[in-house]
């Protein structure tokens, strides 16, 4: 019988195999003790959530997290599985959406986030005259600076049971003269076709631990080496401004983590 229950449930197997796997189980088990409400406190403590499903993404195996998170769905039992994977009413949602720019200053106070922000601006940023459309080339960095975002105040998640658009818990009401510089920013997750093609290669079994990255389209010597050399341990840089769509993004923040 459970063959046929699983059938078609990539996520279903995901968490399976979460099960069958020591370090998958134990630090999943960690974090659902402190994302899920008790019966005597209808609410959870969103800070411990959050730093156990850092751990969770920081200390599993690839393999495991992303099966969980990026795994493919064609039904919305399936999709609903994968946008509970990180326990959404407590870790996700709240009573009220702030505004995508506040959230944003937020999460620039916070050292960890805000590293993990800059990351995910570079590492996940869409170019068309690409092969994968990613200005890095490199699905596994974008997918390593997706799921770090989790476990932050701006831990994104998917949207609706339809399509791969992500986005942190924020929206852009009430941004005044502001409302354009918002949503650019939502826009970087909603509509980023470089983590919607990330997310679709390893859902459709690409192993993007082996992806070999080439050259960025760029114009300088200087960036394309200090790029190529960018490793995915946290950018010391206070900057994480959106970089623009044209020939010289991020350069800043490139040269600030070489």
């Amino acid at each position: 019988v459970e063959p046929v229950l699983s059938k078609g449930n990539n996520c279903l197997d995901a968490a399976k195999a979460c099960n069958l796997n020591d370090t998958c189980k134990r630090f999943r088990s960690a974090y659902i003790t402190p994302c899920t409400s008790s019966t005597s406190n209808e609410i959870c403590n969103k800070r411990k959530c959050h730093k156990a499903l850092r751990l969770f993404f920081d200390k599993v195996p690839p393999k495991h997290s992303y099966g969980m998170l990026f795994c493919s769905c064609r039904d919305v039992a399936c999709t609903e599985r994968r946008r509970q994977t990180i326990v959404p009413v407590c870790s996700y949602e709240d009573r009220e959406k702030p505004n995508c720019l506040n959230l944003q200053e937020s999460c620039k106070k916070n050292y960890i986030c805000r590293s993990r922000l800059a990351d995910f601006f570079t590492n996940c940023q869409p170019e068309s005259r690409s092969v994968s459309s990613c200005l890095k080339e490199n699905y596994a960095d974008c997918l390593l600076a997706y799921s770090g975002l989790i476990g932050t105040v701006m831990t994104p998640n998917y949207i609706d049971s339809s399509s791969l658009s992500v986005a942190p818990w924020c929206d852009c009401s009430n941004s005044g003269n502001d409302e354009d510089e918002c949503k650019k920013f939502l826009n970087f997750f909603q509509d980023n076709i470089c983590l919607k093609n990330a997310i679709q290669a390893f859902g459709n079994g690409t192993d993007v631990n082996v992806w070999q990255p080439i050259l960025p389209v760029q114009t300088t010597t200087a960036t394309t080496t200090t790029a190529s050399r960018l490793k995915n341990t946290g950018s010391e840089t206070t900057n994480n401004e959106i970089p623009s769509h044209n020939d010289s993004p991020a350069c800043a923040n490139l040269q600030v983590r070489e």
